[in-house]
């Protein structure tokens, strides 16, 4: 095997001549968080907890959570704002089927739950991401869907990201 000098893309821009701007690095590191107080809904509850903006380069998410009942999982994801419509972008974004049963979840970083996969996409803002072709220049909702029904509970979201 033989050894690499390897660059991140931020580096690579740095680097290059002439200089390609890049806004990857640096950036305001900013922050939303949410609470909900879950009142044992039905499958398919949504609970909103906070917005970010779709040029945001998200850098962690947490969910921590009471004990929410057996059996209990939720899609922790994206959605248009309740003034976009409330309609869903992604519905396991952030974490599909985290289990939220039987013991409460303490704070727990759910940033690239889905899979390794992910890590990839960790430098380009929350619209590429989604797949999209252009930044939409609009906020989206951080919402969690329960898969069946939830006990009473508080769940919690919080979400750091890089503008």
């Amino acid at each position: 095997m033989a050894t690499e000098d390897l660059n991140s893309g931020v580096i690579t821009n740095r680097d290059a001549t002439p200089v390609v701007l890049t806004t990857a690095n640096p950036g305001t590191v900013r922050r939303a968080y949410g609470k909900v107080e879950c009142a044992g809904g039905d499958a398919g509850s949504t609970y909103r907890f906070c917005h970010v903006p779709s040029n945001a380069k998200m850098v962690r998410c947490f969910y921590s959570c009471d004990d929410l009942g057996t059996g209990v999982t939720m899609n922790v994801g994206l959605y248009q704002t309740t003034g976009n419509g409330g309609a869903v972008v992604d519905q396991d974004f952030f974490a599909s089927a985290l289990d939220v049963a039987t013991a409460a979840v303490g704070i727990t970083e759910i940033t690239f739950e889905r899979g390794a996969t992910l890590i990839a996409e960790a430098e380009e803002p929350l619209w590429e991401r989604l797949g999209l072709s252009a930044d939409t220049n609009r906020d989206y909702d951080v919402v969690a869907v329960s898969a069946s029904a939830a006990a009473t509970g508080t769940m919690v979201v919080w979400v750091e990201y890089v503008i």
